[in-house]
């Protein structure tokens, strides 16, 4: 009888060890599939955090234009944050880093890179007037990959006015320059699109992410945001600027 008993309890313990590693086996199922999403979730928050930043830095050059009539140059270097004293020559020189000492705005995104702005030399040079012509323009994919504008056109002029300035950051992936001035890799042969970003100077492009490397125009995370030549001649008008 003793001898059953023995039986009975080995096979109890046996059977209590398989289920405990049924039980492990289906937690570790659940937690591998919980760091896709809590990966997903920090892209996402970070997005978000980088979207609200550019929107704060798109409000201080407003408010920069309000006060000095003017938009700002883009910073003397990546390591220095004041706007550049020397006027643009050319739109090339028009386009680099956000001010952030100037303007009192946050010089990085979440990823640590530095945020990119591109202003139209005519806006930062001298006071804006009505007559002032935009030249940057921000265009987008249609369904089949066509570049159409989202803002502004093909020519500028004061009846179709394009955009006085772009701020934008170049996501997590590809492209940027980190906090400390040091300019990172492309790392990839296909992201068009994002190459055309990097490049500028006067041409932009903001569609939905995709991590495809055959989707016209390639991979793509940049965030960007642009300042319409309405609200800023709005806003100068209201201070008793224009």
């Amino acid at each position: 009888m003793l001898l059953t008993r023995f039986h009975a309890l080995h096979k109890q313990r046996g059977f209590t060890l398989v289920e405990l590693a049924i039980v492990m086996f289906i937690v570790a199922l659940l937690l591998g599939g919980m760091l896709l999403p809590l990966s997903a979730q920090q892209d996402i928050r970070a997005r978000q955090d980088t979207e609200r930043i550019l929107a704060e830095t798109r409000d201080a050059l407003v408010g920069f234009a309000v006060i000095n009539g003017r938009l700002p140059r883009p910073a003397t270097s990546a390591t220095n944050g004041a706007e550049n004293a020397v006027t643009c020559a050319n739109d090339g020189a028009c386009s680099g880093f956000i001010p952030w000492a100037t303007l009192g705005t946050t010089k990085t995104d979440a990823w640590g890179k530095l945020i990119r702005y591109s202003v139209t030399p005519a806006y930062a040079n001298a006071s804006i007037a009505l007559t002032t012509v935009a030249n940057r323009t921000v265009q987008t994919r249609d369904t089949i990959g066509t570049l159409v504008y989202l803002a502004g056109a093909a020519t500028c002029s004061t009846t179709a006015q394009c955009v006085p300035a772009v701020v934008f950051s170049h996501g997590k992936e590809r492209w940027g320059t980190t906090d400390a001035g040091t300019a990172l890799p492309d790392g990839s042969a296909t992201n068009a699109d994002e190459d055309a970003n990097n490049t500028g100077p006067t041409a932009y492009i903001a569609k939905t992410p995709t991590a495809s490397t055959t989707a016209t125009g390639g991979e793509f995370d940049d965030l960007l945001i642009w300042l319409s030549a309405n609200t800023l001649v709005n806003r100068l008008v209201a201070a008793g600027k224009l």
